[in-house]
């Protein structure tokens, strides 16, 4: 899941400040449970937008707003209302963002900035465990990720500011090297401790990224 926070409002209104008439989209996915795009809160941001004597043309909560070709269907619904705005505020991430940048003519704004990749622990509650680096390890490091988890991406054991099984960065988290210790101790794998990394190549992660999947033909 794609986390979020939403833009104060003054950034928000500089970036609309020679727009009059705004088009707003949601996202019912990542945003929404982040509360940063669902309907609540593109209802609550076309209130304040609205005080500040701006015009609403039209909203939609899109099922997914980083699916292009959906986005683009669902947009169809809604051509008088987006012919009448002058700009496009999305309340999605920034990948959602830049979907409609993609097709649209009109200028597109997001009133969010994207943190992470993150678990949700509870509601309201997210945490970082991935970095996308595009070469797992964690097949190697009993599911635990030290490129994410432990601040400086060690991928051959703990530092040596490690204290007392506690970051040196931060001594209320626990040493990601410890975690994958003791877990790897758990399962009958520490074995798994004696291999030597070498440096991580990056070159799976050199951006911008594509991925495409070949359909297989039908017998």
């Amino acid at each position: 899941m794609i986390i979020s926070r939403r833009k104060p409002l003054d950034e928000i209104l500089d970036c609309l400040k020679d727009v009059q008439r705004v088009f707003l989209i949601g996202c019912g996915e990542c945003a929404t449970v982040c509360q940063t795009g669902g309907e609540d809160q593109v209802a609550h941001m076309q209130k304040e937008l609205e005080e500040q004597g701006k015009q609403i043309t039209g909203h939609i909560i899109g099922e997914s707003a980083c699916h292009i070709l959906n986005m683009k269907r669902e947009l169809r619904k809604h051509k008088a209302e987006l012919d009448t705005a002058q700009a496009l505020l999305v309340m999605a991430c920034g990948a959602g963002a830049q979907s409609f940048a993609e097709f649209m003519d009109k200028p597109v704004y997001t009133a969010n900035d994207t943190l992470f990749l993150g678990n949700v622990e509870r509601f309201g509650q997210f945490s970082e465990h991935c970095s996308l680096c595009g070469s797992c390890i964690i097949n190697e490091t009993a599911g635990i990720c030290p490129i994410t988890n432990c601040p400086k991406g060690l991928l051959n054991g703990p530092c040596g500011g490690v204290d007392h099984g506690k970051c040196e960065l931060d001594p209320d988290r626990e040493c990601a090297w410890v975690r994958i210790y003791n877990r790897l101790e758990k399962l009958g794998q520490l074995d798994k401790m004696r291999v030597m990394r070498a440096p991580k190549d990056y070159s799976s992660a050199e951006k911008p990224r594509k991925r495409k999947i070949e359909r297989k033909k039908r017998a």
